[in-house]
């Protein structure tokens, strides 16, 4: 299956900017790692060469000493065999050059009998403490010592051995030694080298996935450094640094989600300062009108308009309506800031639905009558209950039916009823109430904020009608009090239909007034 990504310009250029630092810092990290690693090996083939060359030495000169300790041996039994003393002298270039070394021979007083390099005349007295080879060897046992000769001025290995009444030794240059010594030392540095090869290019392949794996992780922290939650690394993997990726995808996760609800928090924090500088606006403007009208007609009144008769009976109804519509604004605002609140207290219970039908077209009769409105009330099926506050179904169903009433025309009628239980996606079951009218209807682009805070489609006839844009709200917040929700449809010239829905069984919603955890504003 072939896989299509699309990476939006703005993604390409970021990678572009950031590949050559991320490139940098890989490449630093890997140099580091390999120079490193390259350091450990020198210092390794280093102390490898000095304890071999020690280990090569000191075994070499051991090897040496039994090898001239066996020559020395069989020259002194060829020396003695049959051959005077005195001409033993003749023969000891003869001897040494069958033993590869320098051959000497001391009699018991010290005195050298035979050299292979000097004349015996020549060289002084050996029985000394400088030679304690000779020493050893002249008391029946086998000696050695490394020093410089005194008669040559070389520095040699010596080994002595008894035989018969004097003692004979062996010596040969230690540069012999050392030349054989290094010969070892070069075989096995060139070995260690060549057994270093593999394990440094497994060394450079390790620094390699670290360094890159490293340099995607140091590139992730500034990603998160610079605010960029949304980043996140590719397979991590399941080994140490991959553990670490891990941790940091999980941190980016979680300050994603912390800045996605601090966000959303900002957002709410702008709405509800937008809320209350409408509320402010809105109050404001709804309480000018009516104290205006208050403060002129009593002005009127007391400049002498108290005292014509008829005028000042209908100046006095005019303060009265006002009154009564600041009234009906100040109690619409309360019983919607204890909603809002959460300090308004329920009493659930399971309510009869055609009852509170009823209950409540009763009280809006009379003022139905006035404007010769019928009311044509259409029940649920019998024995349908809803779960609710019967004050609040009351007031929410008699805000309603108050509105339609104000924006039907006389002569017309009103169906109010309410449907048969209904399932949503949960298995919830909830009944349907509805208010629907024959006035004027409503624009399709006006029904989306009917149910804000003092909006009205017909702002001038509203306020003539004396509504105060708070009904609508109330009965929207009564209903999601309930758990329900409310909605409307309408058509221009030929009514509205608005409907709220309640539960059938108890939703566990509080019925008393809890703690408030936030203020919302009106």
């Amino acid at each position: 299956m072939v896989r299509l990504e699309v990476f939006n310009v703005e993604d390409l250029l970021r990678l572009d900017d950031t590949l050559p630092e991320r490139i940098t810092v890989t490449a630093r990290l890997f140099a580091k790692l390999i120079f490193g690693t390259l350091a450990v090996l020198i210092v390794a083939l280093v102390a490898v060469d000095i304890l071999v060359s020690q280990v090569a030495e000191a075994n070499y000169r051991e090897s040496l000493e039994r090898e001239l300790s066996g020559k020395a041996k069989l020259l002194g039994q060829l020396a003695l065999s049959g051959v005077p003393v005195t001409a033993v002298q003749a023969r000891a270039s003869e001897l040494a050059a069958a033993g590869a070394a320098r051959l000497t021979l001391v009699d018991r007083d010290g005195t050298v009998l035979a050299d292979s390099e000097r004349r015996p005349s020549e060289m002084e007295n050996h029985k000394t403490p400088q030679r304690p080879e000779i020493l050893a060897a002249l008391n029946g046992e086998q000696g050695s010592h490394v020093r410089q000769s005194e008669s040559i001025g070389t520095e040699y290995l010596y080994v002595a051995v008894p035989a018969g009444p004097m003692a004979v030794r062996l010596a040969m240059p230690l540069h012999d030694v050392r030349a054989r010594v290094d010969a070892i030392r070069r075989r096995m540095l060139v070995a260690t080298v060549v057994a270093f090869l593999p394990a440094f290019l497994v060394a450079a392949l390790f620094a390699r996935s670290v360094s890159s794996k490293l340099g995607a992780i140091i590139e992730h922290a500034r990603n998160l450094a610079e605010g960029n939650f949304n980043a996140r690394l590719p397979r991590p993997g399941s080994d140490e640094l991959g553990q670490l990726g891990q941790k940091l995808n999980e941190t980016g996760e979680k300050l994603q989600r912390m800045m996605e609800t601090l966000q959303h928090e900002h957002q709410e924090l702008e709405r509800v300062e937008r809320v209350r500088k409408d509320f402010v606006i809105n109050v404001s403007h709804e309480l000018r009108t009516p104290l205006a009208s208050i403060q002129g007609y009593t002005e009127t009144l007391l400049d002498g308009a108290l005292h014509e008769p008829g005028t000042n009976v209908r100046f006095l109804n005019i303060i009265r309506q006002n009154a009564e519509r600041l009234t009906t604004l100040a109690s619409d605002l309360l019983t919607l800031s204890r909603i809002e609140l959460k300090t308004q207290k329920f009493q659930f219970a399971s309510y009869c639905v055609n009852d509170l039908l009823t209950d409540c077209l009763d009280s809006v009769r009379p003022l139905a009558g006035k404007k010769q409105i019928a009311l044509h009330l259409e029940f649920a099926p019998d024995g349908t209950e809803v779960f609710c506050d019967s004050k609040a179904v009351h007031q929410a169903l008699g805000n309603l039916l108050d509105n339609a009433i104000k924006y039907t025309p006389e002569g017309r009628e009103i169906h109010v009823g309410a449907g048969r239980p209904v399932a949503d996606a949960e298995g919830r079951e909830f009944v349907e109430f509805w208010v629907r009218d024959t006035g004027i209807g409503i624009p399709a682009d006006e029904l989306p904020r009917l149910f804000e805070r003092f909006y009205r489609v017909d702002k001038a006839r509203a306020r003539e009608l004396g509504g105060t844009g708070l009904g609508l709200s109330i009965v929207k917040h009564l209903a999601r009090a309930h758990g329900g929700d409310v909605g409307v449809t309408s058509e221009t010239g030929c009514g509205s239909r608005f409907h709220f829905t309640l539960p059938v069984q108890d939703l566990g919603l509080p019925s008393g007034p809890g703690r408030q955890a936030e203020l919302t504003a009106l």
